[in-house]
């Protein structure tokens, strides 16, 4: 059973991008390829940095966490990576 992750990236021009996925680097690598499989939205600026990381039971569990944060408007969206920032050593 594959593990799901809901992630925030950070664009080179500071947008933050939320997905969710079952292999993070995979899939930054993804977004970070001129061609491919990446999201539509790094069609206009390329990935700077994955800034978030959040495990969730299934993946039911990551649509619906996803669906949560796209709502957030951003100073929550960067109170939510500052969380994961402190927490981390």
């Amino acid at each position: 059973m594959l593990g799901w992750t809901v992630y925030i990236v950070e664009g080179e021009r500071g947008a933050l991008y939320t997905g969710i996925t079952t292999s993070v680097a995979r899939r930054f690598a993804e977004h970070s390829a001129q061609q491919g499989r990446g999201a539509r939205f790094f069609r206009t600026q390329r990935p700077r940095a994955l800034v978030y990381v959040e495990v969730a039971a299934d993946r039911g569990g990551a649509l619906r966490r996803e669906a949560q944060i796209k709502r957030f408007d951003r100073p929550r969206k960067l109170a939510l990576i500052a969380a994961q920032r402190a927490l981390a050593p």
